[in-house]
């Protein structure tokens, strides 16, 4: 049985008022962002963690060195984790993007999964990047005898992509029918290796308000 505790990277310093963060735009982890990251890591504490797999972008490796702390674990960084290319919308506002490329948000927002965002990726671009990497970690963890935990750390885009894909949500809606906040706990258990996953915990923050521990069934 694999269980994956998917996150996103805690809050950056280039996130008042949010902008598009995706391949390129380079930012930093917060104090806000730091503690997050922390207080998950803590509530995290006593749950078994067999893998973390992050995307190679600094802020979401940083947010993974945070709760790798005290485990015998190293950090695998995985190119298809990285945050949708959001092209020439990298670092704008939306009120930048509305002023420099009029009417392109709005096509975005009706079509996602096909809109080639600032002419960089579309959402079927990146989950054709995720399926074989799911279909990886689904393998690994219907390999062994005993059941397998691995801890995922992505980006807003991304995430809410993956989660579509191995819900059978229809990646039109991937923006629409998911969230994922800062340094966020959503947990997926695949029971095997043929079955679809069943979400038992979605864009959680209860360690943010100082509850650790097994929250999901």
């Amino acid at each position: 049985m694999l269980t994956v505790l998917l996150t996103r990277h805690g809050h950056t310093d280039r996130s008042e008022p949010e902008q598009y963060l995706g391949q390129r735009a380079k930012a930093v982890l917060t104090d806000r962002g730091q503690r997050d990251a922390q207080a998950l890591a803590a509530r995290l504490a006593s749950v078994p963690i067999d893998r973390i797999v992050s995307s190679p972008l600094g802020r979401a490796v940083e947010t993974a060195g945070i709760l790798a702390r005290g485990r015998s674990l190293t950090v695998e960084v995985d190119d298809r984790l990285l945050e949708l290319d959001y092209g020439a919308w990298e670092g704008l506002t939306l009120e930048q993007i509305e002023e420099r490329f009029p009417g392109e948000y709005a096509a975005y927002d009706r079509d996602p999964a096909r809109h080639n965002v600032g002419g960089g990726e579309s959402g079927q671009q990146v989950a054709d990047r995720l399926e074989p990497l799911v279909a990886e970690l689904v393998a690994w963890g219907a390999g062994g005898p005993d059941d397998r935990t691995c801890v995922v750390i992505g980006h807003s885009s991304v995430n809410r992509i993956l989660l579509a894909l191995v819900m059978g949500v229809a990646l039109l809606d991937y923006r629409r029918r998911f969230e994922q906040d800062w340094a966020n706990l959503t947990v997926l258990r695949w029971p095997d290796a043929e079955s679809g996953p069943l979400l038992l915990l979605a864009n959680d923050l209860a360690h943010v308000r100082g509850i650790s521990g097994v929250t999901w069934g």
